[in-house]
């Protein structure tokens, strides 16, 4: 059964991690945003703590939490400075995740001990000019090249492009299959033909710069090919449920420190002879943006619950990414109506969270796309074949 009380361990990583937020990363994520330059000197203090190998198993040098630590801890850390999640979530989510449940046990021990050490630096290397939400539409082209792989193409909006020295991409090895034809691999800087193409300019998140990724006749051995030749699109689908679950755990941290900012902020400021808080508008928002940060926390919560028992959760993954990322922009523009002209001023740390936070309801997966995920599978159908699906349990059907 589900528990809904936090462990000491759950309590313990909270208070952590909102500690390190608050002496390593909150004082300066304003500064970050301005100049948009990462702070390189924060990843050895993140190794410190164990945060680079947060979902890393401990057999491999990680913390290996589970996924409601996971989450209590993407949470903090969004809640302190988009740009760092950013870094933590790609890494882990989408790179060590993906990494540890599909590489073989070579690949494993040569990369995941790297990962959680900082000495490697993780991106996912998807998305491309057209193919976004159309993932499948892969224009990557793998060429087979006897004990190699030939690469050419080119990925953009690839986060963590600029400061990632290991990639985990993907491309087309036979069109003719469509997906089953699409291939996962492992590439590292430095190989030749593999270069860091432009860095795209952002409205958020700025420290963590989003560029391209060009493959330029790249060769690369096949013993750098990830689950074999046409598993690639499941590999990129089973990444992206990681990543969209710790997108909707860095949105609840969003929507939490907006709260946090809208409560303080209400019985300070003062308005026709008493304070903003008194007035019945401002507590409506307040308790609509309460009523959605725990919505919002429970369905993630529900989500790390299947995962830490093994359970398929693509469904309930794109519930809460939905919801969350949703209701996290919702929350920074009621806060930033408390906050009036000082919630658009940059004094104000309402006006950076407003702009970071907009990009989650696109990126892994639009809203749009979770909407059409979820309806499949009330359906009973998968999107691309209309193939039957068996619903997964609820948590509370499972024992």
């Amino acid at each position: 059964m589900m528990n809904f009380d936090y462990s000491d361990e759950h309590n313990m990583l909270r208070e952590t991690a909102r500690a390190f937020a608050n002496e390593h990363i909150r004082p300066y994520a304003a500064e970050w945003d301005r100049t948009a330059v990462f702070p390189m000197d924060l990843i050895p203090l993140m190794v410190q703590m164990g945060f680079m190998g947060s979902t890393i198993s401990e057999e491999y040098g990680g913390m290996g939490l589970d996924y409601i630590s996971y989450a209590i801890l993407t949470e903090e850390i969004n809640a302190a400075c988009s740009s760092v999640r950013t870094l933590m979530s790609v890494h882990n989510s989408l790179v060590c995740s993906t990494l540890q449940e599909w590489g073989s046990e070579e690949q494993k021990q040569k990369y995941l001990p790297r990962l959680a050490t900082g000495e490697l630096i993780g991106c996912f290397g998807l998305t491309e000019p057209n193919a976004g939400s159309w993932a499948s539409n892969q224009e990557t082209r793998v060429t087979d090249d006897g004990d190699h792989i030939i690469i050419n193409g080119t990925k953009t909006w690839i986060s963590n492009g600029q400061l990632a020295n290991l990639c985990i991409s993907f491309g087309q090895a036979d069109p003719d299959k469509k997906h089953a034809g699409i291939v996962a691999f492992i590439v590292e800087k430095g190989t030749p033909g593999f270069s860091v193409g432009q860095d795209l300019p952002k409205m958020g998140g700025r420290a963590n710069h989003a560029t391209e990724l060009v493959f330029d006749d790249c060769r690369i051995p096949k013993e750098n090919i990830l689950g074999g030749f046409g598993n690639g699109f499941k590999i990129a689908m089973s990444g992206l449920d990681h990543g969209r679950y710790s997108v909707a755990a860095g949105s609840v941290g969003v929507a939490q420190e907006c709260l946090d900012l809208a409560t303080a902020y209400a019985p300070e400021r003062v308005t026709f002879g008493k304070p903003i808080g008194k007035h019945q508008s401002i507590q409506i928002k307040i308790a609509d943006m309460a009523r959605d940060v725990d919505t919002a926390r429970l369905l993630v919560y529900r989500c790390g619950h299947l995962k830490n028992r093994g359970i398929r959760s693509t469904r309930e993954t794109s519930m809460c990414k939905w919801h969350a990322t949703e209701i996290a922009n919702r929350a920074a523009y009621e806060t930033m109506q408390i906050f009036g002209g000082n919630g658009y001023s940059t004094e104000f740390p309402i006006e950076r969270l407003f702009r970071d936070i907009r990009v989650a309801t696109i990126y892994e997966g639009s809203s749009e796309m979770q909407k059409l995920i979820i309806a499949n599978y009330e359906l009973g159908y998968t999107r691309d074949k209309q193939t039957p699906l068996q619903r997964p349990k609820e948590p509370w059907e499972v024992v």
